[in-house]
């Protein structure tokens, strides 16, 4: 029965994704049904006939028995050249001794008029794509197809394709699943035979337990942690939600398992785990099964985007950054939210479990080098598995990655790229533990600071905005000082007095005198701010750009109240600017062109798509709308 399983599956299930590329260096993410016998042949110039043929050696984990994740790193003898097109075809060894086209086995990564897919290694960051928070069943379009559109209509302008896809947070809700998605993860973890594994603590014994518990669909906060030790972060009866240890407000589906979080990482991006599928609909009370029939036709939608998604990240290079909901919401938001999710065994491996799943499916391609050693533990916990991962070794594992340090990711360039971790190197609050923790610790800092010092340019990837929406913050802040962090997500750069006041002094340090350009997401809508450091000889040139979510948006008319009470609470000549932490930094906000009349929040799914010049400053910046416009965000009038 399983040789009938495993010839009947493709032999590529999710990929490939560009991953990490330099000029000497190919590194390809994928998933494959069984192992694989590769060659990848380059087409760096033309005519096509002059290939480059290289083996695609490959590290595999196995994750099931029907399932492996593969990283292709290939080395180069002579360096690729720059600012061109270079089509590739990733060819499979058939069981018969032939090989396979990509052309064959995934048609779909092609572009119309095209035999291959392709990539284009940017002599320099010139241009970059952005954006975060991809819900799957938010009603939005999918800014992943939105940016794969604009790639259409520049197959020949080589030079025009952005360097770098930037991923910069919430690539996948564990904690906010739909339904008829989660339907999909169990149908497929059958399908590919994905590990089980023993669940302490928790109210069933294992996975398989769980799948078939009654609470599985839209009931899983019953089967959450929630003890008596866990009161400070019960905020009850907010929006009429009780939440547990998890404070997601949506943690009705939230995921617990290894391999519902790798079966997740594949439905959201590729269309063919979705073809060996045919989830039926659960056993539902009558309120639930409503909410799955609406939730059935918006991820139709989303499955039916999913072709060009993945060719978008077959042809552009990305770098990925977790932020909460690749997690948990919350993750780490106060030293009490760890003291208490820690604590508990169950709520531990299901923060492990998606520490592992982003190891194996988002970090491993952004630094291959530096994360080795804990993808090769990785790799012997899988090994050892059988049909169950064993739980001893798995609990072992999971606190070497809540120790681990290294998260971040440095890529060397004009400008220099560098991609913070703002998650698990946090700066805990001495005075109370229940005030939200500063993003990154001084340590983390200093390590920023010490980078920035080497590069006179950089673009610097915070999944947080580090100059936000002071009226948000401010709103944040009441409810922090109510006692209430976790009610509004209190998390931002100026929430903690420490991180803040480093922060800002890093720029307005005199030896960070340079062109810096933040990347951020998380807060579900979009803009652009010049920022301009007050009284200081040589100081640095900042922009802030915001661009969330890919497939979200924030509560319309909620934003709209806060857009225009933040235009009169904090205009220029306002004094309540003097009460914030930034009060030395003057902060313009660019108005996007193409919005409604005096907004400067932009709130559309969609990617942000910036240009800089040789010196690493802004020249546009813009946000490509899912619906299918775009909206520019041109330079204010400096103050005088």
């Amino acid at each position: 029965m399983a040789e009938r399983i495993e010839q009947a599956l493709p032999d590529v299930l999710v990929g490939p994704l560009l991953r990490r590329l330099s000029p000497t260096r190919l590194t390809l993410w994928l998933v494959s049904s069984r192992p694989l016998e590769m060659t990848l042949i380059l087409f760096p110039h033309q005519p096509r006939e002059r290939a480059l043929e290289v083996s695609a050696a490959h590290t595999r984990l196995p994750v099931g028995r029907h399932a492996h994740i593969c990283l292709i790193d290939v080395a180069l003898e002579a360096p690729l050249p720059c600012d061109e097109r270079i089509d590739y075809d990733l060819r499979l060894k058939t069981a018969s001794g032939g090989w396979r086209s990509i052309a064959e086995w995934a048609p779909w990564l092609c572009h119309d008029g095209q035999a291959f897919p392709a990539f284009v290694l940017a002599s320099r960051h010139h241009r970059l794509m952005h954006g975060s928070c991809r819900k799957p069943h938010h009603e939005s379009p999918d800014g992943l197809v939105r940016g794969d559109a604009w790639l259409v209509t520049r197959q020949d302008e080589a030079r025009q394709w952005p360097a770098w896809l930037l991923m910069t947070g919430d690539q996948v809700y564990v904690d906010d699943v739909a339904g008829p998605t989660l339907t999909a993860i169990h149908a497929l973890i059958d399908r590919l035979g994905l590990f089980d594994e023993c669940l302490e603590g928790a109210t069933v014994e294992d996975s398989q337990a769980l799948y078939a518990a009654p609470q599985t669909y839209y009931h899983r906060e019953k089967l959450l942690p929630d003890v008596t030790s866990n009161a400070a972060l019960r905020e009850r009866f907010f929006g009429g939600v009780k939440k547990p240890v998890f404070t997601s407000a949506n943690a009705s589906n939230h995921l617990m398992t290894l391999a519902e979080m790798l079966a997740m990482y594949c439905l959201a991006w590729s269309p063919t785990p979705w073809t060996l599928i045919d989830p039926a609909e659960p056993a539902l009370e009558p309120k639930d099964q409503a909410t799955y029939r609406q939730e059935q036709a918006t991820m139709a939608a989303f499955v039916e985007g999913l072709p060009q998604c993945a060719r978008l990240m077959a042809h552009l290079p990305s770098l990925m950054i977790f932020d909460d909901h690749d997690v948990t919401d919350d993750w780490n938001l106060t030293a009490d939210w760890e003291r208490c999710a820690y604590g508990h065994p169950f709520s531990k491996r299901i923060i492990g479990n998606a520490l592992i799943a982003y190891l194996l499916c988002q970090g491993w391609g952004n630094d291959p080098d530096k994360l080795t050693p804990l993808v090769d533990e990785a790799g012997a916990l899988l090994a050892s598995a059988g049909d169950t991962l064993k739980a001893p070794r798995q609990d072992r594992f999971i606190e070497r990655l809540l120790r681990f340090q290294g998260w971040e990711c440095h890529v060397p360039g004009t400008p220099a790229l560098l991609v913070l971790d703002t998650r698990t190197r946090r700066w805990r609050s001495e005075r109370s533990p229940r005030r939200p923790s500063g993003l990154m610790d001084w340590e983390a800092l200093m390590e920023m600071q010490q980078q920035l010092l080497e590069c006179q340019s950089a673009v610097i990837v915070s999944p947080a905005p580090m100059f936000g929406v002071k009226l948000i913050e401010g709103v944040q802040k009441l409810f922090t000082l109510a006692g209430k962090p976790l009610v509004v997500d209190a998390e931002n750069w100026m929430a903690h007095r420490g991180a803040a006041n480093v922060l800002l002094q890093i720029w307005r340090h005199s030896k960070t005198p340079g062109n810096y350009v933040i990347l951020s997401g998380d807060v579900h809508y979009s803009f652009a701010y010049d920022v301009f450091v007050r009284r200081r000889e040589r100081p640095p040139h900042l922009w802030q750009i915001t661009s969330s979510g890919i497939k979200n948006t924030f509560p319309k008319q909620l934003l709209n109240v806060f857009d225009r009470l933040n235009r009169w609470l904090y205009a220029p000549w306002s004094p309540l600017n003097w009460f914030t932490k930034r009060r030395k930094f003057d902060v313009v906000p660019r108005d996007p062109v193409g919005a409604s009349a005096g907004e400067r929040l932009y709130n559309a799914s969609g990617l942000g798509l910036v240009t800089l010049d040789h010196q690493g400053r802004p020249t546009d910046i813009r946000q490509l709308d899912a619906g299918g416009g775009e909206v520019r965000f041109p330079p204010p009038k400096a103050p005088t």
